[in-house]
């Protein structure tokens, strides 16, 4: 809440598996268990996540500026891919996380060069045909 005022942004925390359920929400955030990310993203500014494939993918698809703070896996690898992309802020590794740091990568997303590039990449994304073009190489792949 304190990276949402130092930004000068509201948000919604969706507690999900994170533990984060006695959490208060406060004038800057609404406090929410889940919601579907396709419904809640267009909704939104920027998207500050831990950068799983999905969350990403979302992401993008909808055009969202992304913050991430990726804690393990293949998420350090999509963070710094976004950010080179120029659809998101620097990374913010769970292990450097603190209200400062959060509120300046907040307002490096919302910067109006990374907002236009993710937009574009959204536009890019909606455009693409994942399952097609998935179903076109098995069927390459299955007839040689």
């Amino acid at each position: 809440m304190e990276s949402l005022r130092r930004a000068g942004q509201r948000g919604v925390l969706a507690t999900g598996w994170g533990g984060l359920e006695r959490l208060d929400g406060g004038p800057d955030m609404h406090v929410i268990s889940s919601a579907p990310h396709a419904w809640l993203f267009p909704r939104c500014a920027a998207v500050v996540h831990h950068g799983g494939t999905g969350t990403t993918h979302q992401a993008l698809r909808c055009g969202r500026p992304a913050v991430v703070c990726p804690i393990f896996g293949d998420q350090p690898f999509g963070a710094h891919r976004i950010a080179k992309s120029g659809a998101g802020s620097d990374p913010l590794p769970m292990k450097r996380f603190n209200a400062e740091r959060l509120a300046s990568r907040l307002a490096q997303a919302l910067s109006p060069q990374i907002r236009e590039k993710a937009e574009s990449m959204g536009r890019l994304v909606r455009a693409e045909s994942g399952s097609e073009r998935a179903v076109d190489v098995l069927e390459r792949i299955m007839t040689g």
